[in-house]
């Protein structure tokens, strides 16, 4: 079984709710400012419950969340009310070609727009473009099923909810998106709209980790292989579910022996706190055991 680290309901949520805009829409999708709104005050006092793993693990209604029937991109799009989650379960994924990006707990990709902020943390999407791009919303004290560095997540008060952040930045379904998997919102309106990265970032380049790691030098780093910051666990061979994503910098516990999903080199270890027998690896690996290691306990990321 995968061992995650359970997380206490993180009291410094509220430190997370930054402050949100509203705003009439224009043409190309963004907004004219409004009076911002305290975080704090619009959830009444109430606070977010993080849980790590997923929905379904930790007994949800699953009609009441991500996998809600108006929760769809298209059907989210044709609704004249802000459709409000009482549950979302961000997940880190790995696409073929835009490397690792955040899906919802049904599986559609989640967009960040570059007309936003992140710091502060504001949406300039509204009335058309909003129609367009469902803003992903949580209700008050609503719970968060992490499956990325619960740390990045965050929230801004929007139309009676709260619009979830990655890394700061608010973030969306596409209404093009019409199956589970699709990223078809990447690069719409001139590049300004990208699927998310665990860590706020926008995905792409195509950049997508090799089949075989290339050829290492004597000392056993490839200086033409950037350091990853990131990547996602899985505990069966293969990348199949369930899987945690673990993001860096610095040595992190891990308790995984079965395949990891990474675009960068990063050194894992046989034993706690970096310790032990280790290896290096340069691009995913389809079987953990394949490293003569056994359970991968911990890894260093670059910084």
């Amino acid at each position: 079984m995968i061992r995650t680290r359970m997380m206490a309901v993180i009291a410094a949520t509220t430190g997370a709710l930054l402050l949100s805009a509203c705003g009439g829409s224009t043409d190309d999708g963004a907004a004219a400012e409004k009076p911002q709104q305290s975080a704090a005050a619009a959830s009444d006092g109430k606070n977010f419950e993080f849980l790590a793993g997923t929905a379904k693990q930790n007994g949800a209604d699953l009609r009441t969340g991500d996998g809600a029937p108006d929760a769809a991109p298209q059907v989210a799009a044709k609704s004249k009310r802000p459709v409000v989650r009482q549950w979302v379960q961000p997940t880190a994924k790995q696409h073929p070609e835009l490397g690792e990006i955040v899906v919802n707990g049904n599986g559609f990709t989640l967009y960040r727009f570059d007309k936003d902020t992140a710091s502060p943390s504001k949406s300039n999407c509204f009335n058309a473009c909003a129609a367009n791009w469902p803003p992903y919303l949580i209700a008050p004290g609503g719970k968060v099923h992490f499956k990325i560095d619960p740390s990045q997540v965050g929230f801004i008060p929007r139309d009676g909810a709260f619009q979830v952040t990655i890394g700061g930045w608010p973030v969306y379904l596409f209404s093009g998106d019409t199956k589970a998997g699709q990223t078809n919102g990447q690069g719409k309106d001139n590049g300004t709209w990208a699927a998310v990265t665990p860590e706020g970032e926008k995905a792409g380049g195509g950049a997508v980790a090799p089949s075989e790691p290339p050829a290492e030098t004597p000392g056993g780093e490839n200086p033409a292989v950037q350091p990853a910051t990131s990547g996602v666990f899985f505990d069966t061979p293969n990348f199949g579910e369930p899987a945690e994503g673990i993001t860096g910098p610095g040595c992190k516990p891990v308790r995984f022996s079965g395949s990891v999903s990474i675009l960068g080199s990063a050194k894992v270890w046989a034993g706690d706190n970096c310790t032990g027998k280790s290896a290096t690896i340069t691009s995913s690996v389809t079987d953990l055991n394949s490293l003569g290691l056994g359970t991968i306990k911990s890894i260093r990321f670059a910084g």
